[in-house]
């Protein structure tokens, strides 16, 4: 569906609580956003890889993973199979079916350049997109954004309450989240409007926020979930629900950036079925529900899921695991060369863990990252290392990644 952009006055109609996060360069809904869409989906509390991608076939999985180790692909509540060996926890339908359909790749044993165990520090690497911690106060998005070429204007906006660290810099960039209090009334956004008309800062970015909520309000997308969707698994349909609706809006912005909280499963994590289970059924469903919204913006769309750190190998002793070090990461969407995994796979050996817990991080995150920028949205190799990633020493984007 494709939803009009909207005139001053119908914007202050629509009301709705406006919330606003941007940067200095606020959001301007753009008819001449790029059509490639990027999306950043960060899974916050460091999801289990082992667990979302299971090497099954490793000689020392069974007996590492105790029993967190998944079945075997064609068994009792077996993993859906990949490349040979391998196989997606059987709660990850969708993203098997976009395997099988080429269009999801795989990075295991992946991480930022943090090697420590802090959820905050690691979120902040992740981000910052730096080698070490309070490394860049921007995001690396947020940089990628404003090295495009002036005739190619590139809009993000943060599903969220509040900018992330990623978005942050000089480009546009916002932020949206429904609001289930009462919507302010045309009366009071004329007003803010008339405050803050002659302000250079405010003024654009409350116009801009209007006209997200705005194109937000004509799809009905404040009151997506209700009350009772605002936490959890359940909440992350309605939050990509909503990435979608805007990003396939006429005019809408060309990256979003989505949080889904709760991966810290230090405790009953579970195998097939659990509390892991259940949040990756609600990632699965989260990321049909943005195909879906998308609709054919889908075809020129590249997602990244990804973690700030992954967790230990073996379970603790209460029923979970603990902050570990290299995760999994997927990359999907109509423009992803997909049905194959990426980097490399150190195994889970004993000698081969990092600190002999932890599977090693074997493959940069920021090479994947590098490789969207590149070869979707055309930064060149120099943009990337001075600009983007400017520590990142040699590391080279991905090959092979994106269709170009």
């Amino acid at each position: 569906m494709t939803l009009p952009l909207m005139t001053r006055r119908a914007a202050l109609i629509a009301g709705g609580a406006v919330c606003l996060a941007g940067s200095a360069g606020a959001l301007t809904i753009s008819k001449r956003a790029g059509d490639r869409k990027f999306v950043l989906v960060i899974l916050r509390g460091a999801m289990d890889g082992l667990a979302a991608a299971a090497p099954f076939g490793d000689p020392h999985y069974r007996a590492a993973r105790g029993k967190l180790a998944l079945a075997a692909p064609g068994e009792a509540g077996g993993g859906l199979p990949l490349t040979e060996g391998f196989g997606l926890h059987p709660n990850l339908a969708f993203l098997h079916d976009q395997w099988t359909g080429g269009e999801l790749a795989i990075l295991p044993a992946c991480a930022s350049p943090y090697r420590e165990r802090s959820h905050f520090d690691a979120q902040d690497v992740l981000e910052s997109g730096a080698s070490d911690v309070f490394g860049a106060s921007d995001g690396w998005l947020g940089r990628a954004l404003s090295a495009l070429p002036p005739g190619e204007p590139r809009e993000a906006v943060a599903i969220s309450g509040a900018l992330p660290l990623v978005l942050r810099g000089s480009a546009s960039a916002t932020s949206w989240a429904p609001s289930f209090a009462p919507s302010a009334s045309d009366d009071t956004l004329a007003r803010l409007m008339d405050l803050y008309a002659g302000d250079t800062l405010l003024g654009p970015a409350l116009a801009s926020a209007i006209e997200t909520n705005a194109i937000a309000a004509a799809s009905d997308m404040d009151s997506m979930g209700g009350k009772g969707g605002r936490a959890g698994p359940g909440a992350y349909k309605a939050l990509a629900e909503a990435a979608g609706r805007l990003m396939s809006a006429d005019g809408g912005p060309a990256a979003a950036v989505l949080s889904f909280d709760g991966w810290d499963t230090h405790a009953n994590q579970g195998a097939a079925n659990g509390q892991l289970a259940l949040r990756l059924a609600g990632l699965d469903a989260a990321l049909r529900a943005l195909k879906d919204n998308l609709g054919p913006h889908w075809e020129n769309t590249v997602v990244s899921v990804v973690t700030e750190f992954g967790r230990t190998v073996a379970e603790n002793g209460t029923g979970g695991t603990d902050h570990g070090t290299g995760s999994t990461a997927f990359l999907l969407g109509g423009s992803v060369d997909g049905g194959k995994f990426a980097g490399d796979w150190p195994g889970l050996a004993p000698k081969a863990l990092y600190e002999g817990r932890d599977l090693a991080p074997a493959n940069d995150l920021r090479a994947m990252f590098m490789a969207v920028l590149q070869d979707h949205w055309g930064l060149g190799r120099s943009v990337l290392s001075r600009t983007v990633f400017p520590d990142a020493g040699g590391l080279r984007p991905m090959a092979g990644l994106v269709r170009t």
